[in-house]
């Protein structure tokens, strides 16, 4: 009898190895390492559930450009506008979603309220491997949907799935969650790599070869980063990150990928008892709660797509108790900002070395936007000499190396909701591409340096 082979592969990224040992060579994670009896494949012979699939269909032939259709009908609205802008206007019918995000974030929340307004158009097929058919309903009813049309099925086995679809015939299905589902024909265990990975290309086959729109809800390691991450991103059409900190009610839906539009998007959302409820201006429930009259806080303008969100930034500056001084940034690059405090040290004047300094962004929203410069350098400035900046003050701009300030992109919009939201003053470059409007009640304040921002106000 021959021996079994053993191959070990990396629970991060799935890279294989021959062998095991302590790094993983291609992602750098630690004791990700493991062992896995590799299956015997034989030539010509496909995955079970793939081959179910493709019984009774043609062979697919080529065809020219001209005469493939891509009309809007294609895509469809999920009845939630915020995920209607993440995904691009709307699904679109045949496509691979992959939702990740930390447990108890609210994915199955979300997926499950959009059945509300997609069942009233088209057949939905909701397959959970982690409750009950009695605990969704419990939870349906709990959120207020009725659901008329929706088909629930609680199933973990990939044939019954592929089985059910082709019995169901359904025009979207949500698979919650994608680790929970295992193909019985692999030797590995659910939710590993190489599960995933197998699960994950028979759902990409549904979705392509029946035309089914398919959401895949998925969860995130310790680490923060989804289950065989890199593996995921090429088969999937949308990559949707659902963030969120432990104590605050708002869930930010990100876009990490998306073949149908822009990456940058973003959508916001406020954890309620009636479960996700949308928020339409994201910039007055982000500074909801603004202290006035305190140093070390400023407010700056970010474009996440094509829609401009106010951020309030926070600096802290202590003296330090200790030889070297501790550096923190929450929802800031950490690079930018250590940055950001050098340039405040050598071309500001300010002597802040042996201060430790700690940088956060309100609400859970995360900026690495160059736009943001000015106004981190204002908050730490205006924390390091106690002295508030004004409630009524936002700044934009970007900040190089030798304290200059560089034009952004988008001014005319960013200074449009900097008007709507009430200041009065706002903070920018004296040199930017393109005519700049301004709006009726707001003061623009030219600076070339940081050195001249800084004497104005700090």
């Amino acid at each position: 009898m021959a021996k079994a082979k053993i191959t070990y592969y990396c629970t991060e990224c799935g890279n294989e190895t021959p062998r095991w040992q302590g790094r993983c060579a291609v992602c750098g994670a630690w004791n990700t390492i493991v062992e896995q009896p590799a299956a015997e494949q034989k030539k010509n012979t496909a995955v079970p559930a793939v081959a179910t699939l493709n019984q009774g269909q043609s062979r697919r032939k080529p065809r020219p450009i001209d005469e493939v259709e891509a009309t809007d009908e294609l895509r469809f609205q999920t009845g939630m506008a915020e995920l209607d802008r993440v995904l691009g206007g709307g699904a679109v019918r045949g496509s691979l979603v992959l939702v990740g995000g930390a447990p108890g974030i609210g994915k199955s929340t979300l997926m499950l309220q959009i059945c509300d307004n997609l069942c009233k158009f088209a057949k939905v097929l909701y397959v959970s491997g982690e409750e009950s058919e009695r605990q969704i309903k419990l939870r349906a009813q709990r959120l207020g949907i009725k659901g008329d049309g929706l088909s629930l099925y609680s199933e973990t086995n990939l044939d019954d799935i592929v089985q059910a679809v082709q019995d169901n015939t359904p025009d979207i299905m949500i698979v919650d969650s994608i680790q929970t589902i295992y193909n019985g024909d692999s030797s590995s265990s659910p939710g590993s790599v190489a599960q995933v990975k197998e699960c994950t290309m028979t759902l990409m086959h549904i979705a392509k070869n029946m035309g089914v729109t398919v959401f895949v809800v998925g969860h995130i390691t310790k680490e923060g980063s989804l289950a065989g991450p890199k593996v995921l991103e090429h088969m999937v059409d949308c990559v949707l990150h659902f963030e969120g900190e432990e104590h605050n009610s708002y869930r930010i839906l990100r876009a990490a990928k998306n073949r149908f539009g822009a990456t940058n998007e973003i959508g916001v959302f406020e954890m309620g008892d009636q479960g996700l409820l949308e928020v339409p201006n994201p910039s007055e429930a982000l500074l909801s709660g603004r202290p006035e009259n305190m140093p070390g806080s400023c407010v700056t303008c970010v474009m996440e797509g094509v829609r401009p969100v106010l951020a309030e930034i926070q600096a802290l500056l202590s003296p330090s108790a200790f030889g070297n001084a501790r550096r923190s940034s929450n929802g800031y690059d950490y690079n930018r900002s250590m940055m950001m405090l050098a340039v405040l040290e050598k071309r500001g004047g300010l002597v802040i070395s042996n201060c430790d300094s700690y940088v956060n962004v309100i609400g859970g929203l995360y900026v690495n936007e160059p736009a943001a410069d000015l106004a981190l350098l204002v908050a730490l400035a205006s924390s390091f000499r106690d002295k508030p900046v004004p409630f009524d003050l936002a700044a934009i701009g970007e900040v190089g190396l030798t304290g200059e300030l560089r034009a952004v992109h988008a001014l005319n919009q960013r200074l449009s909701e900097v008007q709507r939201l009430g200041f009065t003053k706002c903070l920018i470059p004296a040199r930017n591409s393109g005519k700049v409007i301004v709006p009726s009640g707001l003061q623009l304040i030219r600076v070339t340096n940081i050195r001249e921002a800084l004497a104005i106000f700090v």
